[in-house]
């Protein structure tokens, strides 16, 4: 699959088969890949050669983002008050 163009389905595939687990794409992540890197994407066609790199770095930035995202709300500081001693 060097060098040619695919379908989405195609890509999508190919890009699972070669992926670890942490980097597995679905449909909805490659359209959403697709409107925000419309210029990379001039035809309709998708290549494993050229879109594949471009599409692992947006897939890393974007999962990134979500841990920054998710850190920040699991961050939230819960002061409780600590049990009263009594030394004696």
């Amino acid at each position: 699959m060097t060098g040619t163009k695919i379908s989405k389905e195609q890509f999508l595939i190919e890009h699972n088969r070669l992926s670890p687990a942490n980097l597995q794409a679905t449909l909805v992540l490659l359209d959403r890949f697709k409107e925000e890197k419309m210029p990379l994407l001039k035809d309709n066609g998708w290549s494993v050669d050229k879109m594949r790199i471009p599409f692992i770095s947006w897939m890393l930035s974007f999962q990134a983002i979500e841990k920054r995202s998710g850190k920040i709300k699991k961050t939230k500081q819960i002061f409780r008050n600590y049990p009263e001693t009594h030394c004696n």
